[in-house]
């Protein structure tokens, strides 16, 4: 019929998760259903749009890796393609806050990618699952989700890729937003947006075929002395992220053993207080930021140690050089 509008398609990807787990032989539950099991459970998304059910994978989602969200990345592309107008990636929320910053990295286009789990499994009193993945789809059919990059949507809240982290093992609301809380929510069916951050001006790091270069995640406590970084190139690192204390720092004594690394492989310094900014020109002790700096460590601004690896990891698979690592890493700053 002639000004009939076309309802907007979405692709819906399941790699497994808790909200897929019913369950299991021996005990506890496990990902046995499929993205279209899911999708048939919601009858209310047929009004939402046109979805295209796919499952890649069932796996819990600490098994996920890098490779398989690359995958994820390009069958995205390749259905923005196609012509959708959406994509929704259905996980387990262990890993959603990388799964999300990955893409976020790897689909750089206006069109919405919403990441989305679930607290509880299906089979269980008060199951989220349903309840979210109707949230997802409303916020990937919606225009005012466009332009934001990836998105995470859980217990009716959008949160940005960059920012959103898994705070919490249990609850419904366990994830929360850095430097200013989620952008908006869902209520009475209706996209609310509140505030739009616009993604950093970035390419596209979606790699090719072949392996991943391996980064390490190295965390700093009280006492550390450093024993661990020189052997990382041995074992095959080819570059190491660093959790230090406050806004960047590690123990005096490790300082050495940092900027030989450093000179060895790229090495990124973020915070483990999962807020705020590494500094780059404020203290100035041995160990400092102000220091590890000088001897060759990039700042990653505001991201996460966990988000900072997977932009390192994507940047060398790109073939970026270290000064254009750097450029990345101040994007967020």
């Amino acid at each position: 019929m002639a000004g009939t509008v076309r309802p907007p398609r979405l692709l819906a990807l399941s790699l497994g998760g808790t909200i897929t787990m019913t369950a299991a032989t021996g005990g506890g539950i496990a990902p046995t259903l499929g993205a279209g099991d899911l999708v048939a459970a919601v009858p209310e998304l047929a009004a939402v749009a046109e979805i295209t059910a796919r499952s890649p994978f069932r796996l819990g989602s600490a098994s996920l890796t890098l490779a398989n969200i690359v995958q994820v990345a390009a069958e995205i592309h390749a259905a923005f393609a196609e012509g959708y107008d959406g994509a929704i990636v259905i996980q387990g929320t262990d890993t959603i806050e990388e799964t999300a910053f990955a893409l976020d990295l790897m689909v750089r286009d206006a069109r919405p990618v919403v990441v989305v789990g679930a607290m509880r499994g299906p089979q269980q009193p008060g199951a989220d699952g349903p309840a979210n993945l109707l949230a997802a789809a409303l916020v990937a059919a919606s225009p005012q989700a466009r332009g934001l990059g990836t998105l995470v949507v859980l217990n009716d809240e959008i949160h940005a890729a960059r920012f959103v982290r898994k705070a919490h093992t249990a609850l419904t609301s366990a994830f929360v937003s850095a430097h200013g809380g989620p952008l908006g929510l869902v209520a009475e069916g209706r996209v609310r947006v509140f505030a739009r951050v616009a993604p950093p001006a970035l390419p596209v790091l979606l790699p090719g075929p072949g392996e991943l270069p391996p980064v390490a995640l190295v965390k700093i406590g009280m006492g550390d002395d450093g024993r661990l970084l020189p052997v990382l190139p041995g074992l095959g690192y080819a570059g190491a992220v660093i959790e230090g204390a406050g806004a960047g720092h590690v123990p005096g004594v490790m300082a050495e053993a940092v900027g030989e690394l450093a000179a060895r492989i790229p090495v990124v310094l973020a915070s483990r207080t999962l807020g705020g900014p590494v500094f780059e020109s404020t203290y100035g002790y041995p160990g400092s930021e102000i220091d590890l700096i000088a001897r060759g460590v990039i700042p990653a601004g505001l991201l996460s140690a966990l988000k900072a690896r997977l932009a390192l990891v994507l940047a060398l698979a790109a073939g970026l050089s270290r000064e254009n690592i750097a450029e990345l890493f101040a994007a967020f700053g």
